[in-house]
């Protein structure tokens, strides 16, 4: 095995952290605009990052035109990561928003990772351009900065197939161009569209524009960041807005494989696909239980839904339950309501929800839907081979026969990801927080939904987290962010090992 090359790690670091510098600019931008009182360490922290970023592409530039290896790929995706957030942690921390380390990174990976989980406690009191910053680190991390980066790599002579491979490692391999620069460039292009569809929409339900600009960003980046302390339960008495964010929310959990088709008039791809079936399904039963349990306890306490009513209390009841559900299939992590307080029945199924994920090519977090899927046929052919030894039993996918490999790879996934999340359960339990705080975190940062359970519900913030905490749920946020096995493979010995 050849040793790594680090010239083209540094150069496509390089390429990351101009990005980011560049993108920060926007906010420079907002900053300028609202007059907000941060122009100066905005715009310092845009071009510092621009400074290490084109400092690092000088310095590993190279005449000849490298290709990217797998052991390259896993390492760039997981470096690059923490490289961007240790950069866009800056406006935090220059602004004195958030002057702890741990905190402002925190803060920033939680926005990159989109999970949505937050240590400040008085949005409204920040500064536009910093509201803009955090909702802009989940839109450029929803689709994938590496996604992003690929798109500019031939510009480079660089290769991006083991990049986008080490950070799309799910098990659907669906392409929309056979080149993976294109394909890039299309989700891309997908993901601006409906980021700019979304924006109109808010704005014209009643949101400030500002405000329908960050919610149109963290919708589709299934991230969560609000511009209010109350998230989106601040438009509560406004419907219209909670139905709009509600339909991005689905579709931005849904592969945007299925978007491309649904554009290209391939509607019957869309509505054969097993996985899109299965997650409108999932969505539909959690939403109809949940309600009927609200609406059945109100019922027999002799009193109405106690949410704030526009068009009658069942109305009410199926738009926040709905809202919820969808929030936390898809991570998004929104709040409407806090409604894993009210019963200890709906405290089970919001939790049983973070480990459902949205469908692969989607920006959703979570083990997603297809695997999901996949697990449970296998594990009913299980019980046909048991009858029938002898027989030839595959699994299928819309119809064609799944590969035993992924299967395998699925398995392993899943006994990973619970063996994280127990793991994880075990760190914060150390760290003093009790039962259910600890489940509910290690849930919500592996699955990068945010909003937890206990002390770190949907109407607190992770400002009660000890230091250590943070940097636990920082590490957890990165593993379930980029699907284990690519952070994961770095702590093997033969990833490092030169043959």
């Amino acid at each position: 095995m050849n040793k790594l090359n680090f010239k083209v790690i540094g150069q496509l670091l390089g390429v990351l952290l101009v990005f980011n510098g560049g993108l920060m600019l926007f906010a420079v931008l907002v900053s300028m605009l609202t007059r907000d009182g941060a122009l100066y360490p905005m715009t310092l922290s845009a071009f510092l990052v621009l400074g290490l970023g084109g400092t690092a592409m000088l310095l590993t530039r190279t005449e000849e035109a490298p290709q990217i290896q797998k052991r390259e790929g896993y390492f760039i995706v997981v470096f690059g990561w923490i490289a961007m957030t240790l950069t866009g942690m800056l406006p935090f921390l220059i602004t004195q928003t958030l002057p702890s380390v741990s905190a402002a990174f925190f803060e920033t990976l939680s926005g990159y990772t989109t999970t949505g989980a937050s240590v400040i406690q008085d949005l409204e009191a920040l500064p536009q351009s910093i509201l803009f910053w955090r909702s802009m680190t989940h839109w450029i991390g929803g689709m994938g900065i590496i996604v992003l980066a690929i798109a500019v790599l031939p510009l480079l002579g660089i290769g991006g197939m083991q990049l986008f491979s080490a950070e799309a490692p799910g098990p659907n391999s669906d392409k929309l161009h056979p080149r993976i620069t294109d394909t890039a460039k299309r989700l891309w292009l997908i993901y601006f569209g409906y980021t700019i569809a979304e924006t109109l929409l808010l704005h014209l339900a009643g949101m400030s524009l500002f405000d329908a600009v960050n919610h149109a960003m963290s919708t589709l980046s299934t991230g969560g960041f609000s511009t209010k302390n109350a998230s989106v339960a601040y438009w509560n008495d406004t419907p219209l807005v909670q139905y709009i964010i509600i339909f991005f929310m689905v579709i931005a959990g849904t592969n945007f494989v299925l978007s491309y088709f649904a554009f290209t008039g391939k509607v019957q791809s869309i509505l054969k696909d097993q996985e899109f079936k299965t997650y409108l399904g999932f969505i539909a039963a959690f939403t109809l239980i949940t309600a009927s349990i609200i609406l059945f306890a109100d019922l027999s306490l002799g009193r109405g839904f106690t949410y704030p009513q526009v068009l009658g209390p069942i109305e009410s009841t199926f738009r926040h339950t709905l809202f919820q559900v969808v929030a936390i299939i898809t991570t998004t992590g929104f709040a409407t309501a806090d409604m894993v307080s009210i019963f200890p029945l709906l405290t089970l199924i919001m939790f049983g929800l973070m480990f459902l994920g949205g469908s692969a090519g989607s920006t959703a977090g979570g083990v997603k839907i297809v695997r999901h899927l996949l697990m449970i046929k296998n594990g009913f052919l299980e019980f046909k081979r048991a009858l029938h030894p002898n027989a030839i039993l595959q699994t299928r996918y819309n119809k064609k026969i799944v590969n035993e490999g992924i299967v395998y790879n699925i398995l392993g996934f899943f006994i990973l990801y619970m063996l994280s999340f127990i793991l994880g359960s075990l760190g914060f339990a150390l760290m003093g927080l009790d039962f259910q705080s600890a489940l509910g975190v290690a849930a919500a940062t592996l699955g990068n939904v945010g909003p937890a359970l206990g002390s770190f519900g949907p109407d607190q913030t992770y400002t009660a987290m000890p230091t250590i905490g943070l940097w636990w749920s920082s590490f957890l946020m990165l593993l379930g962010r980029l699907e284990l096995f690519t952070v994961l493979i770095l702590f093997t010995p033969f990833f490092w090992l030169r043959r």
